[in-house]
C-alpha cells in the first residue's frame, strides 16, 4: 500500500514511523520535515500528505506534529479526508472500525516507538465496520465536505 507520512519536525518517531512502515512492506512518500527541501510547516506538509489521500496517489496518510492537533486540523480541511488523532492502540481501531478515518494523526511528544507499533498494529489490523449507523455517519460527514466545496 502506498502511504503518504508528513512530519513538521524530524525527530527520531518521526524516522523510526517511516522505517516501520517500509518494514511491513509499505510504499512511502514523505513529506515535510521527512523530505529535503521540502516546507516543513505543519499546515502545509499535513495538507500535502492528505491531498495525497483524496487525489488517489496514496490509499492512506500518517501526519505528525508536536501534539498532532495541528496536524489533524490541517488534513481534515481536505474534502475527503477523515483524519483521526490516535494516542493509543484503541483510538485507532475505533477511528478505522466506526469512523472509516483513511488519515492517522500522531504526536510527536506523546508516541513512543513501542506505542508507535502498537497503534499501527490496530490501524491496520482495523478496517470499516458495516454497522449502518457509522456508514451513515461517514456519509454525513462526506456531505459536509460536498456543503464546503460547493461554497
Amino acid at each position: 500500500m502506498r502511504i503518504s507520512v508528513s512530519s513538521d519536525m524530524d525527530e527520531p518517531v518521526a524516522r523510526a514511523l517511516v522505517a516501520e512502515l517500509r518494514g511491513r512492506g509499505h510504499d512511502v512518500v514523505t513529506h515535510g520535515a521527512l523530505r529535503p527541501g521540502d516546507d516543513p510547516q505543519w499546515a502545509v506538509c499535513s495538507e500535502a500528505a492528505a491531498r495525497d489521500v483524496a487525489d488517489g496517489i496514496s490509499a492512506q496518510a500518517v501526519v505528525c506534529c508536536w501534539t498532532g492537533t495541528g496536524a489533524s486540523i490541517a488534513a481534515n480541511k481536505v474534502p475527503g479526508v477523515r483524519a483521526a488523532l490516535c494516542a493509543d492502540a484503541y483510538t485507532a481501531d475505533g477511528a478505522r472500525r466506526w469512523n472509516d478515518a483513511n488519515v492517522l494523526a500522531l504526536s510527536l511528544r506523546l508516541t513512543s516507538e513501542p506505542l508507535l507499533k502498537e497503534i499501527l498494529d490496530a490501524w491496520f489490523g482495523a478496517e470499516a465496520g458495516p454497522d449502518a449507523e457509522d456508514i451513515r455517519n461517514v456519509e454525513h460527514i462526506a456531505g459536509l465536505d460536498t456543503d464546503r466545496t460547493a461554497r
